[in-house]
């Protein structure tokens, strides 16, 4: 799964790095964001937007939108089919900026923090899906989920589970919502493993109030 991540880059970074033609939200960076945050989302909308969703995805057709706390993540073997995720899947997908992400490893009875990163850049974009949620009395929610796919061969020793990162060159492809989905099912694949880095972090990240420069140094260092 996916239930941690930082994006320590600032607006200007993004903007730079990732084409972005408008923004729609206050960018700043975090070093531990955890579900039921807004997190920063690239959109294709007559270019790419940034913009912002409540980490969570809520259903469009749910009744309670507390369901949106479950559903941090979703598979990249059922996303096309699972009513909770399909038609986001099909209309609404979203790239997620991230630096890293953070899983945790178990050691004897304790589970240790790690960070995992790209090794030759300071930004990556995560596989998501976006929905949006309207109460009986207008209220508006925008939530997103992010896809996860089998881990490779890094990270499998510490969890059987991992983000979809897209690469920028496949971006394209991703926000093409033309024709079929199996397009952007392609790329919803284990990320090179030889591309990314992994090491040990300061148990500070197990608390959301955390969130400094600490929570991402590597342990030791």
């Amino acid at each position: 799964m996916c239930g941690r991540f930082a994006m320590t880059v600032p607006l200007s970074t993004l903007i730079r790095e990732f084409g972005i033609e408008r923004t729609d939200c206050d960018v700043r960076p975090s070093y531990n964001i955890a579900p039921g945050r807004d997190i920063a989302a690239i959109v294709h909308d007559d270019g790419k937007v940034l913009t912002a969703f409540r980490w969570g995805l809520v259903p469009f057709w749910t009744k309670d939108p507390s369901t949106g706390s479950r559903m941090i993540n979703a598979r990249a073997e059922s996303v096309a089919e699972k009513p909770a995720f399909r038609q986001a899947f099909r209309a609404r997908r979203c790239l997620i900026a991230a630096s890293g992400f953070y899983e945790w490893k178990k050691d004897g009875r304790e589970k240790r923090p790690v960070y995992i990163r790209p090794k030759t850049a300071d930004l990556i974009c995560l596989a998501g899906v976006y929905e949006f949620w309207q109460s009986a009395d207008g209220r508006r929610l925008a939530t997103c989920a992010i896809i996860t796919t089998e881990a490779n061969s890094l990270i499998r020793p510490v969890h059987d589970r991992m983000p979809v990162i897209i690469r920028k060159a496949d971006h394209p492809l991703w926000f093409d919502r033309s024709g079929p989905v199996r397009g952007a099912q392609m790329l919803l694949t284990p990320y090179p493993d030889d591309e990314l880095e992994i090491y040990n972090v300061s148990g500070k990240v197990n608390s959301p109030v955390n969130d400094s420069p600490e929570c991402i140094q590597r342990e030791g260092g």
